[in-house]
């Protein structure tokens, strides 16, 4: 064979198999962070606060991460919270309330849960396995939804977005959404249920913490909250302190002027600071005098709690299934016997509290205040 057929045969083979050959997938830039003083894009991606990126979920240029003490507890969820905000703007420090962020602040929260290798939800996550710098490892987790608070010239806007099954983009969802899974709990007992994604109504549920304005404001940044060391990518430091050092906050006092309130799972704090904290959290934004159970005259926010529960040797404003026949929102000693601890315990819509937000029982929250008022002394005779 000569050298000129050898040379068009070994040319034929290359440009065959070079054919065969998959291309590369080309990479996607990353969105810059944005405010939309009026658009709401249907896709996360567009707002550039979190997005996806080589199998994680990553944070945008000068978008932060946070956490609070004690978390909203939402079904085992674990939550990454963002805030961003505009170059040249800041949040003004707030003692008792939640920090006024000024027009252009983006906060994020997005809900996930680490997997086992069956797709199964975990209830208790490893942190090492499914956090990547300040985002997270798509590797170990499953997202649920993101939730934006936007702040515009005419308040705040909530938007959701839910997570597709490939975990690759999040679509603007309005109308609610019950995903079903199945947690593993820390016994390894499986337990089905379904994960509600919040309709664009039910966000005014929490959210609107004063009935007679309606108007919506974030709930969780508060000073108190917040007031603790955080461990970033590079380093740990106090989540208030980093914010001011960012630009992102002005006003702060020194650091042995915040105010600071425990963690629910604290083991040096007492029960009594446990439990309220728990309440105030998880229960304090309604039922407050200005909230949407302010009716109801119990008042579980920090501020309303002091010096006693208001709760103790109360009666309910209402009788029927959600009082279980019980008298007593709570009776000192007697757990068993006060309305709070059973409506914690219930799953049913018409008995439970919180009413939306959770399809499951917080087995640790509701050992908490059992605890709590099982120590209480007196009676209500």
């Amino acid at each position: 064979m000569s050298l000129f057929r050898l040379f068009t045969l070994g040319l034929l083979l290359v440009t065959a198999a070079a054919g065969c050959s998959k291309p590369e997938p080309a990479v996607q830039p990353l969105a810059n962070p944005t405010f939309f003083a009026s658009e709401n894009p249907k896709s996360l991606k567009d707002w550039g606060m979190v997005q996806v990126s080589d199998g994680a979920l990553v944070l945008g240029e000068r978008v932060v991460s946070y956490d609070l003490t004690t978390p909203l507890f939402t079904d085992y969820a674990q939550k990454l919270r963002t805030i961003w905000m505009p170059a040249g703007v800041s949040a003004d420090y707030d003692p008792k309330d939640v920090l006024s962020f000024p027009v252009g602040t983006v906060i994020s929260k997005t809900f996930f849960y680490q997997t086992d290798r069956k797709g199964q939800v975990l209830q208790k996550a490893d942190p090492e396995l499914i956090h990547d710098g300040d985002g997270l490892d798509l590797g170990h987790v499953r997202m649920i939804e993101t939730r934006l608070l936007v702040r515009r010239e005419e308040g705040w806007a909530a938007l959701t977005y839910l997570w597709n099954d490939t975990q690759t983009e999040a679509v603007l969802h309005r109308i609610g959404e019950n995903v079903p899974l199945t947690l593993v709990r820390e016994n390894g007992t499986k337990e089905p249920f379904n994960y509600i994604v919040p309709n664009v109504t039910q966000c005014s549920a929490c959210h609107a913490t004063n009935v007679a304005t309606r108007v919506i404001q974030p709930i969780g940044p508060k000073a108190r909250l917040m007031n603790h060391d955080f461990t970033f990518a590079e380093k740990s430091e106090n989540q208030l302190t980093r914010l001011a050092a960012m630009g992102y906050l002005k006003g702060l006092p020194a650091q042995q002027d915040l105010p600071l309130q425990v963690s629910w799972i604290d083991p040096n704090a007492s029960t009594d600071e446990r439990a309220r904290a728990y309440l105030d959290v998880n229960c304090g934004h309604c039922h407050t005098p200005q909230g949407p159970a302010g009716t109801s005259g119990l008042y579980l926010d920090a501020s309303a709690t002091q010096p006693k529960p208001t709760g103790v040797c109360k009666l309910p404003v209402a009788a029927g299934a959600g009082t279980g026949n019980l008298l007593f929102d709570i009776v000192p000693g007697k757990a068993g016997e006060s309305i709070i601890p059973f409506r914690m315990d219930s799953t049913n819509p018409a008995i439970m509290m919180p009413e939306i937000g959770r399809s499951t029982r917080h087995e640790e929250g509701i050992a908490l205040i059992r605890f709590w008022i099982d120590a209480m002394k007196g009676s209500c005779q």
